[in-house]
């Protein structure tokens, strides 16, 4: 009873420490320079990349994700990033637990947080990926899902 006491206040004590030491985001402001994600619904965002002929880059995160928070205050206010993004896909991040997100969620099976998707104008997932990235990292797999 001792042993399962003691992992339980070690699982707590990480976990708080974890989540103290994770940045701050605001997940619903872009920075200027970095990524700047479509405001619509996602049927307008289909509507967009089928206009525009573009992938979607779809983000889906959970608000408590320490993750999540850092590809948000990193990865995607890099400026490197925000250039590129902006001009090769119509940029969509969603809450995987609410809205379009956990319908999104749902439909492509996601089972981790954050999930980053590539989406062609029909739907399709043409490559996928779980977990933080940063700037270079992201770039690469974006390069890839064009090709």
């Amino acid at each position: 009873m001792k042993n399962i006491i003691t992992i339980g206040i070690l699982v707590l004590a990480a976990f708080l420490v974890y989540a103290f030491m994770s940045p701050k985001a605001d997940f619903k402001a872009d920075r200027k320079d970095g990524i700047q994600f479509f405001r619509g619904t996602w049927k307008e965002a289909m509507e967009k990349a089928g206009k525009e002929d573009k992938l979607i880059f779809l983000d889906i995160y959970a608000t408590w994700c320490g993750p999540c928070k850092r590809l948000k205050s990193n990865t995607f206010s890099n400026s490197r990033v925000g250039k590129y993004f902006n001009s090769t896909f119509i940029n969509v991040s969603l809450d995987g637990e609410a809205g379009d997100g956990e319908i999104l969620a749902n439909l492509y099976r996601i089972s981790g947080y954050p999930s980053l998707l590539f989406i062609d104008k029909d739907g399709n997932v043409v490559t996928r990926d779980e977990g933080y990235l940063d700037a270079d990292e992201l770039i690469r797999m974006a390069k890839s899902a064009v090709k």
